[in-house]
């Protein structure tokens, strides 16, 4: 009789992958970093490429772009509210820059040059609710993570050449209702501003994501829960995320649980061995960028290629600066094992002097920071940098050990405390600091800022063209 029994079941199961490979998902996925007018994010880039790769290796037809200008935003957009009508699961997700003025959210491409709330209204930035209501709304699912919930980098600007004072400019991104069926996610709360995460890695909130929103078996809510579970226990209870949610039933982006099947406890975010796995490291695999080269191994933890991504990370961070001769002459060999912290740090009893001391030694070192004599979240990621290109372990913090060894380089030009000391990192040319990324060193550090069913419409195409761009330009 348990023949029968299994031929049934096998049968069942048929039917169980037929119904979801016929699903149609379609996502768009967009990291914006490399900003032109403000200080530029390490991060977004690294988060869009990890999150594109997962949801592809789950069935996701995935729109991806990194670094857009507002013309490029525009193609992708159109790309995919063209492939989202109709479609059974649409998801946004959008890393980089957003601002909230009004009430209104915005997302910034990389060229915005934002002076004013009528630079916003005449389309320098896009508009949310506009770009979800005229890309997903025939989607029958629609789910929207938003990691975009930081500081406003044009709030000085935008309040100043205000023609009225009344003009609302706020920290974070505004509060969003979901329509019917959807799920709208915000890294943190409204109003309020989350983390960016360590240089080269994912945020906290993607990273989260990615742990669990495609787990095998795992509904979306549950998920959810997961993530913010995951973020506020990763921050310290710093970052809560936030979200609105109206879906009418239950979402599984990895397959519904078999009856009386347990769902494991964990699963990688991206399955090793795909085609999709492939194709991600044939892309990056003769990069120079050790952020690229992460967001491999993030998103493949397991994968076949990730002793060689490792070892590519760990040549291109210990070629020695330019500027730099006999590192390690000298050095205690501790350093290189002993991590350091808020703690060691205060152990040290750096001064405003001796602080600015040592931001000018990074200067020239060629590592480019602002002098200040403060230790902002701008300096720490540039010791972060230091201790990377020396294979120190990164915090972003000082020991007693790795600040005598900061002392013992030979820098190319002495450090003087010349007032041009604070202007000298606006000139030096981008691609110094050793071949690494250089953020725009005189901004401050960045934070980021903080959707019914129905078929295809045969005028919808039309009607979305229109709509999208119209709706930017309002």
């Amino acid at each position: 009789m348990r023949f029968p029994t299994l031929v049934l079941s096998l049968i069942c199961m048929v039917f169980t992958a037929g119904a979801a490979s016929a699903e149609k998902r379609v996502a768009f996925v967009v990291g914006n970093g490399s900003y032109k007018n403000v200080a530029a994010l390490p991060n977004p880039p690294i988060d869009s490429k990890s999150m594109a790769a997962a949801l592809r290796n789950i069935g996701f037809d995935v729109v991806e772009g990194t670094n857009l200008t507002r013309d490029k935003m525009t193609e992708k957009l159109l790309d995919f509210g063209k492939k989202a009508q109709g479609a059974d699961v649409a998801l946004f997700f959008y890393a980089g820059h957003g601002i909230a003025i009004g009430g209104t959210n915005y997302l910034l491409p990389i060229d915005a040059d934002i002076k004013s709330e009528m630079d916003v209204k005449l389309g320098a930035a896009i508009n949310i609710d506009l770009t979800l209501d005229q890309t997903m709304g025939d989607a029958k699912v629609k789910l929207v993570f938003l990691d975009a919930c930081r500081d406003n980098p044009f709030a000085a600007k935008i309040k100043s050449n205000s023609a009225t004072r009344s003009v609302s400019v706020q920290t974070g991104l505004a509060e969003m209702k979901s329509g019917e069926g959807t799920l709208i996610a915000f890294a943190t709360g409204p109003g309020q501003t989350a983390l960016d995460g360590k240089e080269g890695a994912n945020s906290p909130f993607t990273r989260a994501l990615l742990a669990n929103v495609t787990q095998p078996g795992v509904e979306i809510q549950q998920a959810m829960t997961k993530v913010r579970a995951q973020v506020n226990e990763e921050t310290n209870k710093g970052q809560l995320p936030w979200g609105h949610t109206n879906l009418i039933g239950t979402v599984y982006l990895n397959g519904a649980p078999a009856p009386g099947t347990a769902v494991a406890p964990a699963a990688v975010a991206a399955a090793p061995g795909s085609d999709v796995e492939l194709e991600f490291w044939r892309s990056i695999k003769d990069s120079n960028k050790p952020e690229e080269l992460n967001a491999y191994v993030s998103s493949y933890p397991n994968g076949q290629f990730k002793s060689l991504a490792l070892a590519r990370i760990a040549s291109l961070e210990s070629k020695p600066n330019d500027a730099t001769r006999n590192l390690s002459a000298g050095i205690d060999p501790a350093t290189f094992k002993d991590e350091a912290n808020q703690t060691t740090e205060d152990q040290v009893g750096l001064d405003k002097g001796q602080r600015r001391d040592v931001q000018r030694r990074l200067n020239g070192l060629g590592f480019d920071t602002k002098v200040t004599g403060s230790f902002d979240a701008a300096t720490r990621a540039v010791i972060t940098r230091w201790q990377a290109a020396r294979g120190y372990p990164k915090s972003g913090y000082l020991n007693k050990l790795q600040h005598k060894a900061l002392l013992s380089e030979i820098v190319a030009a002495a450090p003087t405390a010349s007032s041009s000391d604070e202007e000298r990192p606006a000139r030096r040319r981008a691609s110094g600091g050793g071949g690494q990324q250089q953020a725009q060193p005189h901004q401050p550090q960045p934070q980021r800022q903080h959707s019914g069913g129905g078929g295809p419409d045969p005028a919808g195409a039309g009607r979305f063209i229109g709509g999208v761009v119209g709706g930017m330009l309002r």
